[in-house]
């Protein structure tokens, strides 16, 4: 098939897009996270992208998107392994008109990302050399079987989820579900942070917090809209449902907040637009935008309350990667077998609101379960494997004196330095201790 110089743009621009994801991640994390941990925090999401990123090169796309033989229906080959012949290749073979490396470029972005993921349900205590071998054991053992099971097709074949009809445009279980439970096993294995829940561990800069949410709404655009491989309508339905079902859940969670608490928070409404970007994504090109709303403000609602079941069963999930990315996850997968409809995308199927019956809404809840059952499994005995060989968790010592100076040998705000002489309102730049002695002595 001839190259769509149109769609070969647009998916080069959804790769940057789904790329810059993961450091706008970098930042929500890192605001949400305690000043003494936020560069570990941003640096969970940097490695991500490295290891993961050679992985996939070398062997973690062929697994996904290769052929397995016999195998196929669980897990690709090692056919494509090196991407050897692939940088001739004319176009992806799904007559997409996209070269594909472009495909296989994209698809990297969304492995990055949902590793990255994980890492804000460790914060503070984990040791960075054990989350770096974490990053590529999960993502080759977890990461590519389901990517597989959900996405691989080629010809009259595909993964085993995809052939049973279940509905997952961007990556509802692949992504999201996937994370979110893979966050809780790792949890387990790892133990609470000291102190928690007793003594407060807020976030240390909020404006950090929404820089990253606005930064993950912008590329959830590639992610989304990206999807659908080519410019068309189907982009554009994925596109518009991707601002209304954020819109709605940002709305949602901050009601819910200000009718619970009182008060509705910056950190609220950045959480309610992850939470809706989550619930969309395996919906987005199945729904109508009204659907979308509806789909958004039950995420919004649901995810709201999710977040604090951590304290109810005690399960110290530092930046609420389960409540928000499993929960948010699970809703939007099993409303597509109420809300999807044809009449948006004809290669999805109707939703019992459509008249389709119970149908898809049992395959979408084959699909979550699935995804919720092997992922948990497999990454408990992968935390456990680490925990019992390496350690997963740094010293309490360390813990308390701030993973980023005994990780790194960095801290992200110098506080050895101080302000003389500035009246209220006024900025100047830091002076030393010394410096401001002498100011002192002068009177």
């Amino acid at each position: 098939m001839k190259i769509d110089s149109g769609s070969t743009a647009w998916m080069l621009t959804s790769t940057a897009l789904v790329l810059l994801m993961t450091p706008g991640l970098a930042f929500f994390y890192g605001g949400m996270s305690r000043a003494k941990s936020v560069l570990n925090m941003m640096m969970m999401s940097f490695v991500s992208i490295a290891v993961v990123g050679m992985a996939w090169v070398v062997y973690g796309y062929s697994l996904a998107f290769g052929d397995g033989g016999a195998l196929s229906p669980v897990i690709g080959g090692f056919g494509d392994w090196g991407l050897v012949g692939l940088e001739k290749a004319a176009t992806a073979g799904d007559g997409t008109g996209i070269p594909q490396l472009v495909f296989v470029a994209f698809q990297a972005t969304f492995a990055i990302i949902t590793v990255a993921l994980i890492s804000g349900a460790v914060a503070d205590r984990t040791k960075f050399g054990a989350w770096v071998l974490f990053t590529l054991v999960w993502s080759t053992l977890v990461y590519f079987p389901i990517a597989h099971w959900v996405w691989w097709t080629d010809g009259g074949k595909s993964g085993w989820l995809s052939g049973l009809g279940a509905l997952d445009f961007a990556g509802g279980t692949v992504v999201h579900i996937n994370a979110g439970v893979a966050a809780l096993a790792l949890v387990l294995v790892l133990g609470k942070r000291k102190g928690w829940p007793k003594e407060p561990m807020r976030p240390h800069n909020l404006p950090f917090v929404l820089l990253g949410a606005g930064l993950l709404w912008f590329g959830w655009f590639g992610f989304n809209a990206g999807s659908a491989l080519s410019a068309g309508a189907t982009a554009a339905v994925a596109f518009i449902n991707t601002l209304a079902a954020t819109c709605a859940a940002a709305f949602a969670w901050i009601v819910v907040e200000k009718v619970r608490d009182g008060a509705s928070t910056t950190l609220g409404i950045a959480s309610g637009i992850v939470a809706g970007l989550v619930a969309i994504t395996p919906a987005c090109a199945f729904v109508t935008p009204l659907g979308a709303i509806v789909l958004g403000l039950v995420a919004g609602a649901v995810c709201a309350f999710a977040v604090g079941l951590k304290y109810r069963l005690g399960y110290d999930d530092s930046l609420d990667v389960v409540g928000v990315h499993m929960v948010g996850g699970i809703v939007g997968a099993l409303l597509i077998g109420l809300l999807a409809t044809t009449a948006v995308n004809g290669a999805g199927a109707d939703g019992l609101l459509a008249g389709g019956g119970f149908a898809l809404l049992g395959k979408q809840a084959v699909a979550v379960l699935a995804t919720l059952g092997y992922s948990f499994a497999m990454t408990y005995v992968i935390a456990k494997v680490i925990d019992l060989t390496m350690g997963l968790r740094i010293s309490a010592d360390d813990e308390a004196a701030g993973i980023d100076g005994t990780a790194h040998a960095e801290t992200a705000y110098d506080f050895g330095t101080i302000r003389a002489g500035v009246r209220s309102g006024a900025t100047a730049a830091p002076i030393t201790e010394g410096a401001a002695k002498k100011v002192e002595a002068r009177g």
